[in-house]
């Protein structure tokens, strides 16, 4: 799976990690900065990089990360057909695709470690949306949404 993955300079360092654990299982990371650490980069550039990237076609789902995750949910969300959340556990993170069709996961590098961080990749990368009727009506509910904003 192509895989676009943004860091700001709170997810700087733990995104080199991801990159190399999504490598190993087989998935095409792209790679969409930051390159180097810069304490003055804001986050919704790369959550808007990564968006895009899903919206072109360019990669099937995205990972941003920042210092709370909580940003670079919020700008994520903001753009058509992302539907970016949060997650800190790997519950979240297969239950997010699963029931809801994530296709952006946001971290919080200063919130969790980088084994969890890796745990909730995997988790995130390895589910598969649910199409069982009541996870498709609720999704045609949040496309519906979308559409009317």
């Amino acid at each position: 799976m192509k895989i676009a993955i943004g860091a700001d300079h709170g997810g700087y360092p733990l995104k080199a990690d991801i990159i190399q654990v999504l490598a190993q299982a087989g998935h095409q990371p792209i790679d969409l900065g930051a390159y180097a650490l810069d304490a003055g980069d804001d986050y919704p550039d790369f959550a808007e990089a990564v968006g895009k990237s899903l919206q072109t076609g360019q990669a099937e789902r995205g990972i941003v990360i920042c210092g709370s995750g909580v940003g670079a949910s919020i700008a994520a969300s903001k753009m058509k057909g992302i539907r970016a959340g949060v997650c800190h556990d790997t519950y979240s993170a297969h239950q997010g695709v699963e029931h809801d069709d994530m296709n952006v996961l946001c971290l919080g590098a200063r919130i969790i470690g980088g084994e969890l961080a890796i745990e909730i990749v995997l988790a995130f990368v390895n589910a598969r949306f649910d199409p069982d009727e009541r996870f498709q009506r609720r999704l045609n509910k949040v496309l519906q949404i979308e559409q009317s904003e």
